[in-house]
């Protein structure tokens, strides 16, 4: 193990001390994977460099077709217990022309990525010198490929769907999300609606139909759909293109719609509107619409064992939790009735954006909730 003794069976303050030296580890990989682009689909190099770290800590690596590692920590001693599974993901939304690396400014340490998600996945393995040496149920990591932007959580529905063995609760770790114990699963749909007609001249052809006007009618009807009652949704069109000319009618014109809800039912009801609008194309124009994703809604009990856990190991670090509503990778543990929280390593903001943040001296702090979050649930 590197050195290190294999698990920690002592009093609390071992394992906080612990937590202070495997925290500067953490950091190092931080700072070692953020130089390695991995946009969603395209972590190869991230997730050989993740499994090249796995093998020196002594874990056995698993590979699977889609792109994840899994490594198992503990065996788990009571038979018929399903694995307490801990995932993060390999990729981040930025493209490799984007220039990676982290850099210290302030106390803080910047850089695209650096906290969704690198920090939670450089956690991952630390965890196996945190943790009990023997657990009732057994223990995986797992390192996620597609979590972000179009990779539609391939690769936590490939995990769950072929997983190593039964699993019986399921955390995922944001690296910039401590502090918040995550309960709901965003859902969301998403498509591609592509408008095509004849065209024609801006002033001799004035009566055809432009693509692009239809586009922005539909768009301007999709903003204004009604908020179901008592549910939080949303409705965007982040991309749209289209046209040839200033002076010509529209050949084609496309837009991108992104849906989500807190609920599957609200959720189904803003697909059904949003199909409707697009069915009632006026006479000369072509619809066609592509799905881009669908990630399920769900969520977990508040008063679940497992919650109840994570917000108990937070106050153990002086931390009170917050009970929120996320989009991450626990949605296809929602979506197959699996137990599921988000969690977070550290503290962090500018999510998406190459200032990203994180507070480098959280990390601890971060790690024993985790620690004491797992132990608790594999007991």
């Amino acid at each position: 193990m590197s050195g290190t003794e294999r698990g920690v069976d002592a009093d609390p303050g071992a394992l906080g001390s612990r937590c202070a030296t495997e925290a500067t580890r953490v950091l190092e990989r931080t700072f070692e994977l953020a130089l390695v682009p991995a946009p969603p689909l395209e972590e190869r190099d991230r997730s050989a460099r993740v499994a090249e770290w796995w093998r020196a800590d002594g874990l056995d690596v698993e590979r699977q077709p889609v792109g994840n590692l899994w490594a198992r920590l503990r065996e788990g001693t009571e038979p018929g217990r399903g694995a307490v599974v801990v995932a993060a993901h390999l990729d981040t939304v930025f493209s490799r022309e984007v220039r990676h690396g982290l850099r210290h400014d302030a106390g803080r340490v910047v850089g695209p990525g650096c906290g969704d998600d690198t920090v939670a996945v450089a956690a991952l393995s630390v965890l196996d010198v945190l943790l009990p040496s023997r657990t009732a149920a057994p223990v995986w990591v797992l390192a996620t490929v597609g979590e972000e932007g179009l990779g539609d959580l391939a690769g936590a529905r490939a995990a769950l769907r072929d997983p190593p063995g039964p699993v019986e609760a399921f955390i995922a770790l944001e690296g910039n999300y401590l502090g918040r114990v995550n309960v709901v699963g965003v859902g969301s749909v998403r498509k591609r609606v592509r408008i095509t007609g004849r065209g024609g001249h801006a002033w001799e052809d004035a009566d055809a139909p432009s693509a692009v006007h239809v586009a922005a009618a539909m768009v301007h009807a999709v903003a204004q759909l009604p908020e179901p009652s008592g549910v939080r949704t949303s409705r965007n069109v982040g991309l749209l293109r289209g046209g040839e000319s200033i002076n010509s009618r529209a050949i084609q014109a496309s837009f991108d719609v992104d849906l989500r809800a807190e609920d599957p039912a609200a959720l189904a009801e803003l697909d059904t509107a949003v199909d409707e609008i697009v069915g009632q194309a006026p006479e000369g124009i072509d619809v066609e619409v592509t799905p881009l994703g669908h990630r399920p809604a769900g969520r977990i009990d508040p008063n679940d064992p497992l919650v109840r856990t994570a917000v108990g190991a937070l106050a153990e670090v002086g931390i009170t939790a917050r009970l929120t509503a996320a989009s991450t990778d626990a949605n296809i543990a929602y979506a197959a009735g699996i137990p599921a929280v988000t969690l977070g390593i550290t503290y962090g903001d500018g999510t998406h954006t190459e200032d990203e943040w994180i507070d480098p001296d959280a990390i601890r702090l971060g790690l024993h909730a985790l620690a004491r979050t797992i132990t608790e649930r594999s007991a």
